[in-house]
């Protein structure tokens, strides 16, 4: 159990609780990250408490990116990159032999910094993942799924008349909730987001800030994130990144006004970073 675990399961005894009695979904154990000889994480502990936002924050450079993509796999992605440690969702190692990393990638979606959407219509972007993992049986099953994702997006009523128009035509912030309607379309159980806002105009951030917090009634949500008042709107819990470590994580207005750390203290006061 990593730091502020207790080993009370709950009702179910599907997951073990944390000191405030929220399951932890997915929990991080003395993670190491290599790329090549450069090591970018040290030891890091972390809980992630189900249907909470945690947001990731830190200096550039200082692993939070790094970390996210240990969540669902992404690093295998790159040759030179070794991760050590133990990451657990739901008590199970994503790292085990026999994890398909397919279906983990499903159940631990992402959406990047930039949205990406295919250059196919508005309806096959979100049909996308649902084909290919199997999850419709009929046509109308598969235009549902693709409703219902939209809706949860926040997109549905701006694109309901075009679904047959190309992704890429829609606008940033639009694109981007049609990357947030894509991940959710496979029903994942957490969403990762890297630094989604940072290419949107206010107005749409502040519409993708709404929809997390929206979102994070039926799913658990890590972001990282380079504002610190964006973590302080759309987060529950806090974990500062610097020089590869995990500094300090707690619930996100203590961090933000009694933080335990001085290096967090000069982080959030512009003392550095």
């Amino acid at each position: 159990m990593t730091a502020g675990t207790v080993q009370t399961q709950n009702m179910t005894g599907a997951l073990p609780l944390a000191e405030d009695g929220v399951p932890i979904k997915m929990q991080a154990q003395k993670v190491n990250v290599h790329y090549g000889e450069k090591q970018a994480l040290y030891g890091v502990d972390l809980d992630v408490r189900k249907n909470n936002v945690t947001a990731l924050i830190g200096p550039s450079g200082c692993g939070k990116s790094t970390f996210l993509r240990c969540l669902n796999r992404m690093n295998d992605t790159i040759d030179i990159c070794r991760v050590g440690g133990n990451i657990l969702l739901d008590n199970e190692d994503i790292y085990d032999q026999r994890i398909d990393v397919v279906e983990l990638r499903a159940r631990v979606g992402m959406v990047f910094q930039k949205p990406n959407p295919f250059p196919k219509s508005i309806f096959e972007n979100v049909a996308y993942g649902p084909r290919i993992h199997g999850l419709a049986q009929s046509k109308a099953e598969l235009d549902e799924i693709v409703a219902t994702s939209l809706q949860k997006a926040g997109l549905f009523e701006e694109v309901k008349d075009r679904l047959d128009e190309p992704g890429t035509g829609l606008s940033g912030g639009q694109q981007q909730r049609l990357c947030i309607a894509r991940a959710i379309a496979v029903s994942p159980e957490v969403i990762l987001m890297d630094e989604p806002c940072s290419a949107l105009d206010p107005i749409a951030t502040a519409k993708v800030e709404e929809l997390i917090d929206e979102l994070r009634e039926n799913y658990t949500i890590v972001i990282v994130t380079h504002s610190m008042q964006q973590a302080a709107r759309v987060s529950q819990r806090t974990a500062f990144f610097h020089l590869g470590y995990l500094v300090e994580e707690g619930k996100t207005n203590d961090i933000f006004t009694n933080p335990k750390d001085q290096r967090t203290q000069d982080y959030i006061t512009g003392r550095f970073g």
